[in-house]
């Protein structure tokens, strides 16, 4: 079973690079030129390391958990740099996210919050999509009595082609919880992060 697995990644990444080089043949003609020879190649592997979200798993990320020993404060990570390919145009877009929860029995070492973030940033995205399934997988395992995304990025979409705005930056945010209930626990959280 693991060779014919084996054999049929190695068949669609065949195709892929076939695929690739046609491709390039339709914008510059000389696939064999140095500079192009291995570029299907290349661009595989960068696929897989690009896109390797796919082969993670939130719960697995979130599974080693600490007693919270009491703690009941906001627990923010910020500043989470980020780097996703927009499921529109095949173009990246990146940024930083803030990612926050209020624990009741759990706490998570802060490292599993930023893979959290990596793991949905490496897929084919949206930026509302990516920052929703971080708040949900939070609620979900964590069980916290609020959980909270912000995130702020640069899309290439915006910068390289369309309406070519290089200085925008497009913000997203979800809240769940007390955060979403509770205004006194949004605008906390608010102001440490604008701090």
């Amino acid at each position: 079973m693991i060779f014919m697995t084996k054999k049929i990644q190695q068949d669609e990444a065949k195709r892929a690079i076939e695929t690739l080089v046609r491709f390039i043949e339709n914008f510059d003609g000389d696939v064999l030129r140095e500079g192009l020879k291995r570029t299907p190649e290349r661009v595989i592997d960068s696929y897989l390391e690009i896109f390797s979200g796919y082969s993670d798993d939130a719960k697995t990320i979130l599974d080693a958990t600490f007693n919270a020993e009491g703690y009941d404060g906001i627990v923010l990570l910020q500043d989470i740099e980020f780097h996703s390919t927009c499921e529109h145009h095949l173009l990246p877009f990146s940024g930083k996210a803030s990612v926050a929860y209020i624990p009741v029995d759990k706490i998570v070492g802060i490292s599993k919050l930023a893979r959290l973030v990596d793991m949905h940033a490496r897929r084919l995205q949206n930026q509302e999509r990516i920052t929703k399934s971080i708040a949900n997988d939070l609620e979900s395992i964590l069980k916290p009595l609020g959980s909270a995304v912000i995130i702020d990025a640069s899309h290439g979409c915006m910068v390289c082609r369309g309406v070519k705005k290089q200085q925008s930056i497009m913000t997203t945010s979800a809240m769940n919880g007390v955060f979403f209930d509770n205004s006194e626990a949004r605008s906390e959280l608010l102001q440490l992060i604008s701090r």
